[in-house]
């Protein structure tokens, strides 16, 4: 027996169900908070596990999960769960709450609340307690915002709004209890929420940046610029990856590289490179015998060649020549007081 179908087969006698299948079809309706898609039996473990570890009861709702956005969960545990998992605790010797005097009501549509609650716990096994603040300006959830059939804004109250010092208080035992016993690995309601909305946000933004942004297309030309005269490539690099960050880095990065490969291409001497079907001299065969100039068949001269584009061609290999003679190592602090 594996151990996914023990642990499936350690609820369904816990809990009185025929088998299995019924396990599995109860826990996907009633344990997962999921506007769509399907809930997997790996996400199901993962929840099981957790409830298994603490001893909660995923039917009466003492624990459930959300779907993260990376096909894992993100184990919610309401505060029933909290306050079996704690009083249930060998070690627990009571709590208490200290409310702070000064009370803020400054909130977006929220009930005056204490600016702050203490939470305290006692263990049977040390002299001292542990005492926990939360403070409201610190987890205070504004309320959502919609908009209506005339796009015109309104705001959605939730249960900072509505239940403003019952949530603090809520805050300040879940963040007690997790020193006090070292509970890991579980959420609140809210914090889960807030969890799943950064995922969304995160996914939201790196979706939307289909290119790069303007400044990020300018810089790149100026960095390749002072690069290759002055052979900074490597402060470039560095300059990009303190100014830039997502889409904008990885451009700036690739741009760099690729510039930097043309530039040492430039730089090999005549003849490095072949043309299609020869040799050149980088990958020429070590065993050969020399040609002399005797041998060497004479080049041939095309009649027809525009003389004019040669001598321009001719003339940029020798500014390029000049430029690439002239490189020399430039500091990063030089080249962000430059740019800058």
């Amino acid at each position: 027996m594996s151990k996914q179908s023990s642990l499936f087969q350690k609820f369904v006698e816990k809990f009185s169900f025929a088998d299995e299948k019924e396990l599995i079809i109860t826990l996907k309706a009633t344990a997962f908070k999921i506007k769509d898609g399907e809930v997997t039996n790996v996400q199901m473990t993962a929840l099981l596990i957790v409830a298994d570890q603490y001893g909660l009861n995923p039917f009466t709702r003492e624990i459930f999960a959300y779907p993260d956005k990376q096909n894992g969960i993100v184990p919610v545990v309401s505060v029933d769960g909290w306050s079996r998992i704690i009083n249930q605790h060998p070690d627990m010797d009571g709590l208490e709450f200290i409310y702070d005097e000064k009370w803020v009501t400054d909130q977006t549509d929220a009930k005056p609340c204490p600016a702050s609650i203490e939470c305290v716990i006692f263990r049977k096994d040390r002299t001292h307690p542990v005492r926990i603040k939360e403070f409201l300006d610190e987890v205070y959830r504004a309320p959502s915002q919609r908009r209506g059939n005339n796009n015109q804004p309104y705001f959605v109250p939730g249960p900072w709004q509505t239940h403003t010092k019952r949530m603090l208080r809520h805050k300040s035992l879940i963040q007690c209890a997790r020193i006090a016993f070292g509970f890991t690995g579980i959420y609140d309601q809210d914090e889960a929420e807030r969890i799943i909305e950064g995922q969304a946000e995160r996914i939201i933004e790196n979706e939307t940046q289909a290119e790069a942004s303007e400044r990020a297309k300018q810089m790149l030309l100026r960095l390749i610029k002072r690069a290759t005269q002055e052979g900074s490539w490597q402060a470039a690099l560095e300059y990009a990856g303190e100014t830039f960050s997502g889409f904008d880095l990885d451009f700036m990065r690739n741009g760099l590289k690729a510039a930097k490969v043309a530039v040492e291409v430039a730089q090999l001497p005549a003849g490095a490179i072949a043309k299609p079907g020869q040799a050149s001299a980088l990958n020429a065969d070590p065993n050969a015998k020399p040609v002399s100039a005797q041998q060497a068949p004479a080049p041939k001269t095309d009649v027809a060649q525009n003389t004019d584009s040669a001598s321009d061609s001719g003339k940029q290999a020798q500014d390029q020549n000049a430029t690439v003679n002239r490189q020399r190592k430039t500091p990063l602090s030089e080249t962000r007081a430059t740019l800058a």
